[in-house]
């Protein structure tokens, strides 16, 4: 799914040598830091130059201090999303998705993407919705979220809704070929063959081996009395898969 001195002793100027050796600030530990401003502050008799120092190794010990706390959040997550796969991967999501929450946080777009999956594993649609739905709000251009909000809608019967967040990933990626496959499945459901036949045209045109779209499509053509059409795609979807049982029920329709 996507990842960072100064210091002044007696007529000497500490900014030079510290830019020249980054690695002993990066790698100074807190007490170091905390000395580096208690003695800035034994020393702030040196005026305005020293105050900057002072901010400085302020802003230093910050740093080193949020450094520190990402690398450890980073590492808990990772060791939640870990304990989260294996527990899924022996289909246990009750506990797949309860690792997820012990690291929850509402504006994390992975966290949520994950939780929208496993809780849809689970049977839970309308928490599986609701995660999918935050992920989507904080990367709107993101397909996935978009995709996967789908497997809950459906299962909730929210076509409408289903069909927003696919005109949505049409709208960024209008070759998306499993959108434009569901679509046109939506609407060969929907017996609204003209809808259907656009979209699933795209995708036979751009991957004209696949059994799913092109005997999909024959169909869609058959139904619209495209009857010379649909005997061409029907024939070719058996290239595909030799003696499929619709494709040959199509076949035997126009014989």
């Amino acid at each position: 799914m996507e990842i960072l001195g100064k210091y002044r002793e007696e007529g000497h100027d500490v900014v030079a040598s510290i830019s020249h050796k980054p690695h002993q600030v990066r790698g100074a530990s807190s007490k170091t830091v905390k000395h580096i401003i208690m003695s800035l502050r034994c020393h702030r008799s040196g005026g305005v130059k020293m105050q900057a120092i002072h901010f400085l190794a302020t802003s230093l010990l910050l740093f080193w201090s949020l450094t520190i706390f990402a690398q450890t959040n980073y590492t808990v997550q990772q060791d939640a999303f870990s304990k989260s796969y294996s527990y899924e991967s022996r289909g246990n999501f009750t506990d797949a998705i309860s690792a997820m929450k012990t690291v929850y946080q509402e504006d994390s777009y992975e966290i949520n993407l994950r939780l929208g999956w496993v809780e849809y594993l689970a049977g839970q649609f309308t928490e599986s919705s609701a995660y999918y739905q935050k992920a989507i709000k904080l990367k709107p251009y993101a397909i996935e979220a978009k995709i996967g909000f789908a497997n809950p809608a459906s299962a909730l019967g929210n076509w409408d809704q289903v069909i927003t967040q696919y005109n949505d990933v049409l709208a960024i990626d209008p070759q998306n070929t499993t959108v434009n496959y569901r679509m046109g499945s939506i609407y060969y459901g929907r017996k609204d063959y003209e809808k259907a036949e656009k979209y699933l045209e795209k995708v036979v045109n751009l991957y004209g081996f696949d059994y799913d779209s092109m005997v999909l499509y024959a169909w869609t053509n058959y139904r619209l009395g495209k009857v010379r059409e649909a005997q061409v795609l029907f024939n070719k979807a058996l290239l595909i898969r030799p003696k499929d049982a619709s494709a040959t029920e199509g076949l035997g329709l126009i014989k």
